[in-house]
Order: C-alpha cells, then structure tokens, then sequence
C-alpha cells in the first residue's frame, strides 16, 4: 500500500497528466512506472493470501469448543467478522471513492496505507493476550504423504477391522496439545485408507496414522462443496465491472450531487450489514425454535438460500437491463451510446439482493470450511473460502472474453460490446441465470451425500439439549 500511494504520487513513477478525451493519444507509462505499479499490486496479493484465511481462523480459535458458552458465541463469530469486514468495505465503497473522485489518488491510497499501520499496531499489541495453536508441521505435506503412500499401496486390501489400521496411541496425541485430536476411520474414500495399512517399511511416506487419514479425507470431501461456489463468486465479480458499467449509461444526479459509479457497492454493503444483524438476531432465534438446531440451520442449507438468491439476481438484471435497452432505443441512444434518461437507481434491487446473498452464502462459506477443516488445518480450511473470490474472478474474465468472441461470429455484433446502448447485457445475465440454476442442482446432489465432520467436543449437543428443555419448559408452562 505504501508502494502504491508512491506510484501515483512521485511525478517519476506517474505518467504525466493527460487532458485527451482519446485515450490513446496520452504518453504510455514507462517501463518502471508500470513495474513499480503493478509490484504494489502483485505483492498486495501475496499480503492478501496470507492475512484473509488466518485473521478469521486465529479470531475463531479464541473461542474454547469445550466450553458450551464459548461454542455458542463462536456460532455468532463469522457473522459478526463479516459485519466488521463489510463495514470497512462501506468506508471503501463511500468515503475512499469520493475522495479520489474529488481530492486525488495520493489520499485515496494514503488513507488506508494508515489504516493499515494502525491495524498492525493493534494486532502486535494484543498478540500476548491471544489464545495460540502449536504449528503442527506442514499440512500439504502430511496430505501429500498420505496419498503417495495410498497409491504405492494400490493392491494392498485393506482389512475389514479398522483396529488393525496403523494408529498412535491416545497418550501420543495427548502429548501433542490441544490443537490435535485422534480421529476415527470412516467409511467414505476408503481407498485412502491404504496408506494406513502395516507393511514391511514405516517410512512416513509408506506408513500413515488413521489420523492423518482421515485429516486428508475431510479436505478432499470438501472439494466439491468448493467448486459449487465457483460460481456465486463469479457473480461477485459483476458488482465492480458489469454492474457498474451499467450505471455510468444512466442518469447518477440527486440534486447538485452526482453519484460516482463505484459507489453503488455501498448498496450491497449496506445490505449485507443489514442481514447479517437480522440474520443473527432474529432469524436464528426463530429458526432454532423450529429446528432445534444451535445454528438455526445447517451451514450448507444456508449456503443454499444464497444460491437461490444469486439465481433470482441474475434474472432481476436481465429484465432490468432489457428494459433499459428499450429506453434507450426509444430515445435513439443506440448508436450514440448516450446517457439512458433513467435513473441509476433502478439498479438497486441486484445491488441490494447481491447483499443478501452474501449474508447468507459468504458468511456460511467462511465458517463451512473452517468447521469443516480438522483441527489442524483451520488456515487451510479457511483459505477454500478465498480461493472460491479468486477463481470467479478468472472465470468471470474467461466467460466475458469468451462469450464475446462467440457471439461476434458469423456476422452478429455480439453481447457485449465498448457500447452498453448498442450491447445485449440481458442474453449475457439470463445465460448467467441458466449457469445458477445448473450450479443449484449440482450443489443439491453433492450436499446430499456430504457427511459433516464429527466435532471434537460435546457442545454443539449440549446447546441443542438447551433448546429442547427450553421447548419442553414452555410447554409445560402453556399447560399449566
């Protein structure tokens, strides 16, 4: 960050001011003027990588899964993240927007640069009053290890007794600490389980604990619940390019005040922070009266409802951007690609759906694979969850580029040109309703054969036996 607000601060690392209303006419940025740039942005990735998937696990892991109270405010935990997530993403989307708009990108970058700083002054600050996990080694490596050993034991049966597999005993994990627990072999990939099978070598690369199996195991169940959210993630990659696109064709003036286009992600920020508050204050207390369930509902179920949102959003923006052709053709704006006279506020509903989808699909997909993941590979778990953001947004370029190209073909203008006015926006978001709908059905088959992962302690039950007696106590109460 403080690379960035060099680069367009420094005269030597801009290029200078360019006044054109043809683009192309401007001096082109140096060579280290585009290293320099680019640099701030590449290394802003590998910063990214490494901070998204642990600030929430090491958040989540001060909370004791042993101890019912602390189990029952860590079900509350992702909600509220995402809230504090989002509410920066708020000052994003309002304030930083205006300010480069209005004063310039030097305070634009330096103002979350200070941010920043401030952050890691916090975090230092309250790392001695953290809850710590002991590293417990390289989790690529002990999966790497157990599928090599599974496939150099292909024709090795495996026994129909599971006592028999290779295992250390419960003292040997107890010595390990809290962050490692023995776990049981299931009947699922039982291929796997070849790598725990006693042979002559106990090389770790031949011979693996049940553990270790069954660790490898969860990570790879999860696989196909992270490839159904490939696709949610390529329709948030709609907001800052499609989405906003669409809004610089149409009239942004509320009075004096002219509404810049990057800021209609506030809408879909406002609300998320809207229905993570409901979603968390009403709608589980609700639900866990019905269900009995100390979540409300299960997390895929809730990962579900996003899907069926995101779908609804996806024909929301067909209709709204058929209609906004119509207009535009009605006004003879088609060639000139001119300002369409509606307002851009006609855009809210899939801004606003957008932000509701997310409550329910991202919030639950962050806490999904963190629950999911075993013990010891939380930051693994965790990092399914920022792996889905970055992949749809490579797939979303790929769909673009390549629904354009086909569509140009055999003489056609295609769907989506420089020119919204003369494009067809609504054949490209009913397609993306189509691959929703695709996506829903795939995700309904591969959560109905989805098994969730033991826990580790007794609170989840404990939580759910308070329901019960809490339904049981009124009851009797409406008796008496």
């Amino acid at each position: 960050m403080s690379l960035l607000t060099l680069a367009v601060s420094l005269p030597t690392l801009k290029p200078p001011q360019c006044l054109e209303i043809d683009v192309t006419k401007c001096k082109k940025a140096s060579t280290l003027q585009l290293a320099v740039f680019y640099g701030a942005l590449y290394t802003l990735a590998v910063g990214t990588g490494g901070t998204k998937p642990n600030i929430s696990t090491i958040g989540a892991d001060q909370f004791d899964d042993f101890h019912p109270k602390e189990k029952s405010h860590k079900l509350s935990f992702f909600n509220w993240w995402m809230f504090s997530i989002f509410f920066g993403t708020l000052f994003a989307n309002t304030v930083l927007v205006y300010v480069q708009d209005n004063v310039g990108w030097t305070l634009g970058y330096a103002l979350p640069t200070l941010g920043l700083a401030i952050s890691i002054m916090i975090f230092l600050s309250g790392t001695p009053f953290y809850r710590h996990k002991l590293p417990a080694g390289s989790t690529f490596t002990r999966m790497a290890r157990v599928i090599v050993a599974a496939l150099r034991k292909w024709k090795v049966p495996v026994p129909h007794d599971t006592k028999e597999l290779y295992e250390l005993d419960m003292e040997e994990y107890a010595k390990k600490g809290s962050n490692t627990y023995r776990i049981d072999s299931t009947p699922t990939l039982r291929f796997l389980d070849k790598a725990s099978v006693k042979t002559d070598s106990t090389s770790p690369w031949m011979l693996c604990t049940v553990t270790h199996v069954e660790e490898t195991k969860q990570m790879l169940r999860m696989i196909p619940i992270l490839v159904a959210t490939f696709v949610p993630s390529t329709m948030m990659a709609q907001i800052n390019t499609l989405f906003v696109k669409q809004g610089t064709t149409l009239d942004r003036h509320i009075g004096s005040f002219k509404i810049p286009p990057a800021s209609l992600g506030a809408f879909v920020t406002l609300s998320l922070l809207v229905c993570v508050v409901l979603y968390d204050r009403f709608f589980v207390k609700i639900m866990q009266k019905l269900t009995k369930n100390p979540r409300g509902i299960t997390l895929l179920q809730r990962m579900g409802i996003g899907l069926v949102i995101h779908t609804i959003i996806m024909v929301i923006a067909s209709f709204t951007e058929r209609y906004r052709l119509s207009v535009a053709k009605e006004h003879g704006l088609v060639e000139s690609g001119g300002q369409v006279p509606l307002s851009i506020f006609i855009l809210l509903p899939q801004f606003i759906l957008m932000g509701t989808a997310d409550a329910f699909l991202e919030v639950a997909k962050i806490e999904f694979f963190y629950d999911q993941a075993p013990e010891s590979m939380k930051s693994i778990g965790t990092s399914y969850s920022s792996t889905t953001l970055g992949i749809g947004n490579f797939i979303s370029t790929f769909l673009l580029t390549t629904v354009s190209h086909i569509t140009k073909q055999h003489g056609h203008k295609g769907w989506i040109l420089n020119n919204l006015n003369d494009s067809h926006l609504d054949y490209y978001y009913a397609f993306f309703a189509v691959l929703n709908l695709l996506n829903l059905v795939f995700f309904a088959i591969v959560t109905r054969f989805y098994v969730y992962r033991v826990e580790v302690s007794d609170s989840i039950q404990v939580l759910a036996d308070e329901l019960k007696e809490k339904k049981m106590a009124n009851h009797v109460n409406l008796i008496e």
